[in-house]
This record gives C-alpha cells, structure tokens and sequence, in this order.
C-alpha cells in the first residue's frame, strides 16, 4: 500500500485546522477582543501549520523493523497562552515513510515564549500518542504482522517567530522550529516469517525533526492599564495655618485586587505621617508659603505597577490681632480712679496676653481691665496705653486719654442791675419814661458785654394798688419792650417775672452762662396776657424845671 507524502501533508493541514477551530472557540469565550491591536502586543492564540522535516536515528528492535531514517511530513498546531508568556499547546505532526502510514503524533504539553518588537522565541515541550505504521513487503506469504499501532511520545525544542506587519499583525512566519521525538512503541512478540527473518518487537525511535511554515494570531494580550493615582489635599477649614491638620488623599486607580498596594509619601515642607493612601502633614513647624507632597503607590517594580502623584497646599500667616481701648470715666479729680477696658480680638482665636503704661499716674491689670490711679497727679491729660500680644509674638496697641479736672471749678454768679422806679407818674404808673432811660442803657450795655448771658427783669407792685399783680408785670413787660425795640436786645435772652418786693418798680439781674439764678419769690410772667405800652417823655413840669 503507498501513501505519499502530500496526502500526509493534507492530513496534516486538516488537523492543524481542526485544532485551529476548536481553540478559536475557545478563544471567543476567554479573550476580550479578536481583533489585534496595531501594536506588538503578544497574541492570545497562535496557529501554526507548515513542514516537517523528521531525521529518526533509531530501528524497530529486536525484530529488524526498520524506520526510515529520514522522512517528511505536515505539522500543524495551535496555542492558547495565558499571559504573555506561557500557555499551552496542542500539535499534530504526520511523517509517512512511503511504504504504509509512518508516523502520526498528536501531542500537548506547555509553550513559554519571550516577546520582542517583531521577534518571538519560544520553547515547549509535551507528550501524547503516535500511531506508527509495520513493515510491508507485499508479498503473501509473508503477511503484515501487526502493521500499525499506538505508542508513547515525547517531545522538546523550541524556536522563532517573525511577525508580519501586514494585515494587522495577524500573519507570521514561524523562521524555524527544532524539536527532539522520542517514540516508544510495541509491535507484540516477535515472530519468523519466511522471507525475512521475526517480525514484532519494541521499537525505540529518538529524532531530530525541524520545521517552517505559516502563523496566524487570533486575539491579543490587552496588558492591565497602568496604574494611575491623583493627590488632593484637604483641612478642617478652607485656610491653612501654622499647626493646623492637613490631610492628603491619594486615589489609585486600575490597582490589582489580588495584590496589595504599597504607599509611601514624602513632602518639601512639614512632616508626613501615613503608610495607607491616606497620611498627614504637621504643619506646626511650617512658615508661611506653598509646599508639595508626593505620593507613591506601587504593586510591584515593573512599569505599571506603580503610580506617583502630587499636591500643593499653601499655609497662611496668622493674622495679628487688634485691640480697642477706652476709659471710664475719661475725666476724674485728682486723686480719683478711672477703669481702663481693653478689648482685644484674634482672627484665628489665638491667646491673648495684655498689658498697659500711662504717661502719668500708676496703672495695674494685665487682663482685659486695668485701674489708673491719678493720686498726687496735677490737672492735665493723662494719656493711657492699651498693649495685647498673642502667641506668636505679634502685637497690637490703642491709646486713650483721661483729664484730671482742676481742684474747684470758678463759680459764676448772677449780676443784679439797675432798678426802675414807677412812682413819678401818677397817672401812667406802669410805662417807662425819660427818668428811666440812664438805667436802661446800662442795662443794654451790660447784656451786649456777654452775648451768652441772659436778663431776668422782676416787676413788683405797692400793696395799696388795685390790680397789683397786673401793674406789676406790666412793669416787667414795658421794660423788656424798651431793651428789644430801642436797644436790640434779643427778646428771647428777657425773662420777665412778678415779685413782692411791694414797690412800684422793676428789677433786672444779668445771669452769666453757668450761672444759677434763683427764683424763689418769683413768677413766671404770662406775656401773652400783658400788652406792652410805648415809653412816654417826663411830665412837663419837670421838663420846664430842667430848663
């Protein structure tokens, strides 16, 4: 019976495509994605299928069924990979010898390979069954004994792949494949057949088999993304001060579930405490000024694995604080005390310390109130200095004032001028006349010396005359109309009043500002109720006497 090699080589390919379907269905139920990326990234599977060059170095013993040394054949194979770097592998290799069905071998075992830019090297190994075919002479009466059976196989090598750019990375070309077969196999006892001597036997085959030909890749190895982390920065209010807390986060994202994740973290300013992804930052010892902190999260020390980050938080001087000062009372006699009130206020409620000094005096306190003594001290301003300084150091001052008063204010007393006498007319007892006009313009003159000062003109009436009350603020009426319309006197600086002096006059006193007139005795005058009347001249007689 023949069999050529290109049948075997068919087979060969056949298988190699059956292999090639069954992984590709598996690989659309595992791989995230058939489509290749334009990049070098490893495939998910490969499917190989080319030439078998087999060179077997080993006979059929003891029975002197030979193999042939030297055979060609198809070998097809596929393989899934986990990772990057190793999967397993499943391969078909069928050599005929040319005299009946030679050697046919399904094997699986592991695959490794190192990826490079265009190049792949890779070693596998495995074991399986081959089915490995009798002698055959073709002659009768020496029948075929045991023409083929099944065996133990085992097989190692490796090799290089060159990936072709075109069509998206899905072809390549496998540059050469060299691999070492051992083939165990038992034909049953060996028995003598007339022509050529026992048949049977155990045959031990080792070989040296090279091969080429064609791949093609089916999925990618997508790596994990990288691992990414962002740093931010947060304080229990919006500004940060010296010794405030300030906590940094870091956000890792794309972190292997499966593995742990290491952070570490360093900052240009302040301490930072903290192995998680959350640390701390003392800022107690900080000036003020902009600082970084830096992150690092790793799982592991290849690229990818690890991520840094980092954050800038800005620290705020503390504010000074401010201060009020006021004294109570702000005038006193010598000798007595005033109260000194400080009120002083920190932005950031830092602790406040007081103190105080006078320019003259004594002053004791050093909390928000201070007491000023003014003992032996002579009339004049004292000037009062409110001092508050905070922890830090950093200050503020406000001043304010306290008069010592004179000993005795000057006491101001009222001035009583010129009366009037109504005695002389008779017959007009109530109207200025001629004689009164010397003390009306010393009046005048005295309330134009002090425009401040006001009058107070008092009429009064003898007991004898009818309707004295009348009479007698008439009297105190037509006098104040005299000094307003004949001197210019403003009406509103004359108060008129009745009194019981009991003659028939009117009285004016000058009362300075400041000055307290007494007015027991005294009536308010109703001017409403008295009209005034014109001055008159003297009576004739007396200016014919004159003459």
């Amino acid at each position: 019976m023949s069999y050529s090699p290109l049948r075997s080589i068919g087979r060969c390919l056949l298988a190699a495509s059956a292999v090639s379907l069954g992984v590709a269905s598996l690989s659309a139920q595992t791989a995230p994605s058939t489509t290749a990326p334009s990049g070098p990234n490893p495939s998910r599977i490969d499917l190989f299928a080319g030439y078998s060059y087999f060179g077997a170095h080993g006979q059929v013993k003891p029975a002197n069924i030979r193999y042939s040394s030297v055979d060609y054949g198809a070998i097809g194979s596929g393989a899934y990979y986990f990772n990057k770097y190793a999967g397993m592998e499943l391969t078909y290799i069928g050599n005929p010898d040319g005299q009946n069905d030679g050697l046919h071998a399904g094997y699986l075992g592991p695959i490794f390979r190192a990826p490079m830019q265009n190049f792949t090297l890779f070693a596998h190994g495995g074991a399986g069954g081959v089915r490995i075919g009798g002698p055959n002479n073709d002659t009768p009466a020496a029948f075929e004994h045991e023409p083929y059976t099944w065996g133990v196989g085992l097989y190692a090598g490796g090799g290089m792949d060159y990936d072709l750019p075109f069509f998206n990375h899905r072809f390549g070309i496998r540059l050469f494949q060299a691999d070492y077969r051992y083939i165990h196999s038992d034909f049953g006892p060996a028995v003598s057949v007339p022509t050529g001597g026992p048949l049977g036997g155990r045959a031990n085959i080792g070989a040296a088999e090279l091969s080429t030909g064609i791949l093609m890749h089916f999925g990618h190895i997508i790596p994990p993304p990288p691992i990414t982390d962002a740093c931010s920065v947060t304080a229990p209010t919006g500004t940060i001060y010296p010794g405030d807390a300030v906590t940094v986060t870091g956000t890792a994202m794309n972190l292997n579930p499966k593995k742990d994740a290491t952070y570490a973290w360093t900052s240009d300013g302040g301490t930072v405490t903290g192995t998680s992804n959350v640390a701390a930052v003392n800022t107690s010892t900080l000036s003020a000024g902009t600082y970084t902190v830096k992150g690092h999260v790793s799982q592991g020390n290849k690229p990818g694995q690890m991520a840094d980050c980092s954050a800038q938080f800005t620290v705020t001087p503390f504010a000074p604080p401010t201060i009020g000062c006021s004294a109570n009372p702000s005038t006193v006699n010598p000798g007595d005390p005033s109260t000194i009130t400080a009120n002083g206020v920190s932005p950031q409620n830092r602790p406040l310390t007081y103190s105080y000094s006078s320019t003259a005096g004594s002053i004791s306190g050093n909390t928000s109130t201070a007491t000023l003594t003014t003992t032996g001290v002579a009339p004049g301003t004292i000037t009062v200095t409110c001092n508050v300084v905070d922890d830090k150091g950093q200050t503020a001052s406000q001043m304010t004032t306290v008069t010592v008063a004179s000993t005795a204010p000057p006491v101001i007393n009222t001035t009583s001028l010129c009366t009037i006498s109504f005695d002389r007319d008779t017959k007009r007892p109530t109207r200025v006349d001629n004689e009164a006009k010397a003390c009306l313009d010393d009046i005048a003159i005295n309330a134009q010396r002090d425009p401040q000062a006001k009058l107070a003109i008092a009429g009064s009436s003898a007991a004898d005359e009818k309707m004295a009350d009348h009479k007698a603020a008439e009297r105190a009426v037509n006098e104040k109309d005299y000094l307003v319309k004949e001197k210019g006197i403003d009406a509103s600086r004359i108060s008129v009043y009745t009194s019981t002096a009991g003659t028939k006059s009117s009285a004016t006193t000058l009362i300075p500002t400041g000055a307290n007139f007494d007015t027991t005795g005294l009536t308010p005058v109703d001017e409403s109720a008295v009209k005034a009347q014109p001055r008159t001249a003297a009576p004739a007689h007396r200016r014919h006497h004159k003459k």
